[in-house]
């Protein structure tokens, strides 16, 4: 059954994004990854700073991270460093190994849509910004995501979409820092 939308982001670290660490063994997760997916699920499935959407309001991508099966789905399943870790995932949530099988269960199940945002990130090379480094999160976002709005948009929207990520980022962060420090 998914968790209740909208959720705050103490709730989706508590409830989602920790624990789909388990689900993914060997895969590194520490508070820049905790950040990072927390601010990209803000930025992609958010509003009034809170995770509350698990579909894409008219259009196809699926789940708080918000894939789409042609791009995010394919690429995670079949990038060499994640395509194996994609599979073990599915099966662990017990989903059939395909790209459309996945993709339709995303708008369902938050730590499968979590999962494979953790595997997207980690089918980038670069190391993942330091903690702090907004800037930084946002143009390793940018790269990995590649979002509609912001490819498409105008300088004007693209101002307002890299202030809504600097914005959820910070919350983000502020997030991550109160449960190290409960």
């Amino acid at each position: 059954m998914p968790i209740p939308l909208p959720i705050s982001p103490a709730d989706a670290l508590a409830k989602i994004i920790d624990p789909t660490s388990a689900l993914l063994p060997g895969v590194p997760w520490d508070d820049r990854v905790a950040v990072a997916i927390l601010a990209i699920g803000l930025q992609e499935g958010g509003k009034d700073g809170q995770i509350a959407y698990r579909q894409q309001i008219s259009g196809p991508a699926r789940g708080p991270w918000m894939f789409e099966q042609g791009g995010g789905v394919h690429g995670v399943m079949t990038h060499q460093a994640t395509a194996k870790l994609a599979g073990q995932l599915l099966a662990r949530r017990g989903v059939p190994k395909t790209e459309r099988s996945a993709y339709l269960a995303l708008a369902g199940d938050d730590l499968l849509a979590c999962g494979f945002a953790r595997l997207l990130l980690y089918s980038d090379p670069a190391p993942l910004p330091n903690l702090g480094y907004a800037e930084g999160m946002w143009n390793y976002y940018l790269r990995n995501w590649r979002p509609g709005a912001y490819t498409r948009g105008n300088a004007a929207t693209r101002t307002i979409l890299a202030g809504k990520f600097m914005h959820n980022y910070d919350i983000a962060v502020s997030a991550v820092q109160r449960e190290a420090a409960a």
